[in-house]
This record gives structure tokens, C-alpha cells and sequence, in this order.
């Protein structure tokens, strides 16, 4: 869709938490968050947050001067977890007893 908008000339900025998808679907302008599914413009409850990200993904709009830009902005689940291990918790399956 973004593609019809773009030909149009309405620029558009795609918001993502699946790189590899992204990656393999070139939007012509994506920023990309490291969160959980789902939640690629922030946390819920968090409006401080999801105005940062927002406001980074739409820098994108200015500063992107080429088709398929993919931005990873850089940003955390979670602050005391820079390496964002959330995602091994995530896809962890517990230990049958």
C-alpha cells in the first residue's frame, strides 16, 4: 500500500518489529524498533516513549534520500536490558518436569 501512496507522491514511513520481514519487503521508508511484536510504536501506557519513536520514524521523511531506507532506531524494551534479551525470553519454551 505504502507503494501506491508513494506513486501518488504522499511520502510514507512503514513502522516495524520484524526485521527480516521489512528487509525482504522494502517499504521505500521503514524505521525499524526492536520490540516485541505488536508494539513497534512503543509500550502501552507509555506515551512519552511512543512520541520519541514517532517522532524518530518521521524524521524519516526529512532525512531519507533514497528508496528502501530501513532506520533501527535505538530504543529498548526494556532500559536495563541493552542487549534486549527479551527476545530469548520470549521464544524460551519451559523445561517439561
Amino acid at each position: 500500500m505504502a507503494r501506491h501512496f508513494e506513486e501518488a507522491g504522499l511520502p510514507t514511513v512503514s513502522m516495524s518489529s520484524a526485521l527480516d520481514i521489512t528487509r525482504l519487503v522494502k517499504p521505500p521508508r521503514a524505521a525499524f524498533v526492536n520490540f516485541p511484536l505488536g508494539n513497534q510504536c512503543g509500550k502501552a501506557d507509555d506515551p512519552a516513549g511512543q512520541r520519541a519513536i514517532l517522532r524518530e520514524a518521521l524524521r524519516l521523511l526529512e532525512t531519507a534520500t533514497k528508496g528502501g531506507t530501513l532506520l533501527p532506531l535505538p530504543v529498548h524494551w526494556r532500559e536495563d536490558d541493552p542487549t534486549d534479551s527479551w527476545e530469548e525470553e520470549a521464544f524460551h519454551e519451559p523445561a517439561e518436569a
